[in-house]
């Protein structure tokens, strides 16, 4: 009867599976299985905003936001992604005969995304592993929230400043620069990021990621964290001896910034309270 056990077999290995993917607690195997199984059925808008490279990098970094902080993690960075994807193909046409586009129709390789998630991730690391115990436990998960409200933020403000901006002017110095100069704003492009943040921060709130305060902080940090890299970008990028500054280098600084203001402005609320 041995040509029966094959069939059990693989019924033992489906209905683990299947157990794997209700599991409530996110486990190293339930957020490999998961996250399969939404690329796989999300693999036409994954191919549309991601180069090959790039969505090996995004797997990897949807394997470690669910097993850190389960679907509502990995829906927080999905919604992050269909909305930059989407800010990034309008008026395409336009961007490129202008030449601001982004490369490859805007589908992002793997410099881009782990440009785009490092301190995402270091903050899923340190829940994953709990380091600094439970006290800080939200502190790691309002960073993650804060780290992709930042970066949505400038791709949106870039993006619509790109394709809809009227005037461009450098942060430095407000003086009135062509589209897609580094460092450079537009009226229309700020608000589009601002309230591409609030979305965003609002959608970590719904999902009990963070409370309403936390949101709040959330798009203050990211505001503050984008004027900062347009500084940076309007001072060091592509000038002499900061060849090494590259977009890929400003996002991980940009983000770090606003996931570590968001931090420590939860940590100066909390204390005010205690001490009030």
């Amino acid at each position: 009867m041995d040509h029966l056990h094959p069939p059990h077999s693989l019924q033992g290995v489906v209905s683990e599976a299947i157990g794997l993917l209700q599991s409530p607690d996110p486990t190293w195997q339930s957020a490999l299985l998961n996250n399969l199984l939404i690329f796989v059925l999300g693999s036409p808008i994954l191919v549309s905003g991601l180069s090959f490279p790039g969505i090996s990098a995004a797997f990897v970094l949807g394997t470690l936001t669910w097993r850190a902080f389960g679907p509502s993690g990995f829906l927080l960075v999905a919604a992050y992604f269909v909305i930059g994807t989407g800010v990034t193909k309008v008026k395409m046409a336009q961007k490129e005969a202008q030449g601001v586009a982004e490369k490859r129709k805007g589908r992002r390789g793997p410099g881009s995304v782990i440009g785009s998630s490092a301190a995402a991730c270091v903050c899923a690391f340190m829940s994953i592993y709990g380091i600094g115990g439970v006290e800080v436990a939200q502190l790691w998960q309002l960073g993650f929230v804060a780290s992709f409200c930042t970066k949505l933020n400038d791709t949106v403000s870039s993006e619509i400043g790109k394709a809809y901006g009227k005037t461009t002017y450098l942060v430095t110095t407000f003086k009135v620069v062509p589209r897609g100069t580094e460092g450079a704003v537009s009226i229309e492009g700020t608000l589009a990021g601002f309230l591409a943040a609030v979305v965003l921060a609002s959608i970590g709130c719904l999902m009990g990621q963070i409370n309403g305060a936390e949101a709040l902080i959330c798009v203050v940090a990211s505001q503050i964290a984008n004027f900062g890299e347009s500084i940076i970008g309007a001072v060091f990028q592509d000038k002499e001896g900061y060849q090494w500054l590259n977009n890929d280098v400003v996002n991980v600084i940009n983000i770090s910034i606003g996931s570590i203001l968001a931090v420590l402005m939860q940590q100066a609320l909390l204390q005010n309270w205690q001490t009030s």
